[in-house]
């Protein structure tokens, strides 16, 4: 028999600035998880002068977005118009709590279907809300942090596994910085709808499904075991309305009610076999018919149990741990951390954007001396310009900054085109703690820093969802043009540059020469030809003066 073990509370340190400060009021904040099967909410109460968050309402509504129209690779109309309708609703509920900020995050499902950003762009217009497409990589790093806002790890490596209805993520990590994020295309809903055709299941198609999950879930797993040492003993959490499903139906066996809450609470894979082979001989009524069961919960509940099933004898753990916080919680944390309002024993996390544009930049062979001196140069003019030619902020600051870092990334590949090189591999690279937007954005300034200027046929530039995306892009690709000129020989020739208005159309660019007596020359004839756009864009005109 398992016991049920209680999580420990989690032991976090914040910032002096935030102990015992009065005027730290509350906060309330919603988080939103558009995924495949069902739209999560939470809202929460941030407590900034401990601090933590304490959950004040949960919402849930079962929409299947990953019910895609037959053929097409297309969210359903019906299923747009439900996820439209629960959008609204979850809206309304953290209006009524008066909710500060409503963070929404969008994953598999419409990350997957062909339709997806037009579908964010009707939540926009008809709801007001902005969703934040993310990769399965950054689903499962938010998912990593949600966990750890609600255990204790000591330490100690452990699995977590997520089943959602399109993707399962596994992570491995000891409450540090993560060793391994997999975000792996089975789910519960997918697995049913793709294959499953009887009811109740039949042997030829069990047999089916559980090899194909195996299939899909042993590369991944055997990458998290390459990042355990030999010595190391693995501890299995689970998350996810499948699992928790299957939690509850283990404790009205064993224990004959629910303990409330379920987080700590544990199965073993024994209890989970027998479960399966219950299910398998039910039809979709008898499942139905079980404990706490919904209706669309019943559809899916075995092809997300062969999963968890298939994970487990994989990752070679007996018992799971359940864990009822997730990914709306990292999401949740992830506000935290990017506010300041929160340094806990995860201090990378709050540099994850940092940390992972220079891993890449590593990656590839990129030149930091160089990149270094033309992000300073870039963010300098951005901020030298900042309420004059723009009205910009800090996270647009950011999405510069992390283009002039990888701009020269494409010579990885072939110095002739590197700009567009450049934009593969920013676009298809791990760029963790940035949305799937945000990337976008990053690719495409560093695809402009050179040659041609944005064209709608350009297919990079046509994957900007907006006019503001588009506008923004412009402007920061115009300033990195400016910045990349400043050091045409990539050795430093100009130890400092200051921008001054001379007047409202006259910018001057003060140049000191790292060497007394170089004439830049070289330089200021790149620069001659690299600022032509900016002075288009911002209509003013660029006078550098070179400092004696």
């Amino acid at each position: 028999m398992v016991e049920t073990a209680a999580p420990e509370p989690v032991a976090i340190a914040y910032p002096a600035r935030f102990e015992r400060d009065p005027l730290r009021h509350d906060r309330i904040l919603a988080a939103i998880d558009v995924g495949t099967n069902s739209i999560h909410m939470v809202v929460v109460k941030i407590q900034p002068q401990f601090p933590t968050f304490t959950i004040i309402d949960r919402e849930k509504e079962t929409v299947r977005l990953g019910n895609f129209s037959e053929g097409t690779g297309e969210l359903s109309e019906e299923a747009i118009e439900r996820g439209l309708r629960a959008l609204k609703r979850c809206r309304s509920i953290a209006e009524s709590f008066q909710a500060e900020d409503i963070i929404a995050v969008a994953t598999s499902a419409v990350r997957e279907a062909d339709n997806g950003p037009a579908f964010l762009e009707r939540v926009k217009q008809e709801v007001g809300l902005a969703v934040s497409l993310i990769s399965g990589t950054e689903e499962a790093r938010r998912i990593y942090l949600g966990v750890l806002s609600g255990m204790e790890f000591h330490n100690r490596p452990h699995a977590i596994i997520d089943i959602g209805g399109g993707s399962t993520e596994v992570i491995l990590g000891t409450g540090e910085i993560h060793r391994f994020l997999s975000s792996t295309k089975v789910g519960a809903v997918r697995l049913m709808s793709q294959f499953v055709t009887t009811d109740p299941l039949s042997d030829e198609e069990f047999t089916y499904l559980r090899a194909y999950v195996r299939g899909r879930l042993e590369p991944p797993v055997e990458d998290l075991k390459r990042h355990l040492e030999p010595e190391e003993r693995l501890r299995l959490v689970g998350t996810s309305g499948t699992i928790e499903c299957l939690a509850t139906l283990t404790a009205h066996d064993r224990l004959g009610f629910v303990p409330d809450p379920l987080n700590g609470f544990q199965i073993s894979r024994e209890e989970l076999d027998q479960w399966i082979k219950r299910l398998r001989k039910m039809s979709y009524a008898e499942r139905l018919a079980l404990p706490d069961m919904a209706a669309r919960r019943a559809e899916i509940i075995l092809p997300g149990a062969i999963i968890l099933q298939e994970a487990m004898a994989l990752l070679g753990t007996e018992t799971l741990t359940i864990c009822e916080r997730a990914l709306r919680e990292g999401v949740v944390v992830d506000w935290m951390l990017t506010h300041g309002l929160i340094e806990d024993r995860m201090q990378f996390q709050s540099s994850v954007r940092e940390r992972y544009v220079l891993n890449t930049a590593q990656k590839y062979s990129v030149p930091m001396d160089r990149c270094d001196r033309i992000a300073r140069y870039a963010l300098n003019l951005f901020d030298a310009i900042q309420g004059t030619l723009h009205n910009w902020g800090n996270p647009e600051r950011e999405l510069l900054w992390a283009a002039a870092v990888l701009h020269n990334c494409g010579h990885f590949i072939s110095h002739s085109g590197h700009h567009k090189h450049s934009y593969y591999l920013i676009r298809h690279g791990e760029l963790l703690g940035y949305t799937e937007v945000e990337i976008e954005v990053i690719a495409n300034v560093a695809r402009y820093h050179r040659k041609s200027l944005p064209k709608k046929k350009h297919e990079n530039y046509k994957n900007l969802p907006s006019k503001y995306h588009r506008q923004l892009v412009a402007h920061l690709s115009a300033i990195l043009r400016v910045a990349v000129a400043l050091d045409r020989r990539g050795i430093g020739v100009i130890s400092a540059v200051n921008y001054h208005f001379i007047d409202r159309q006259t910018l001057q660019l003060e140049l000191t020469p790292a060497r007394p007596g170089d004439d830049c020359a070289s330089e200021l004839w790149n620069l001659e030809d690299k600022k032509v756009w900016f002075e288009d864009l911002f209509q003013v005109a660029i006078v550098p003066v070179l400092k004696a």
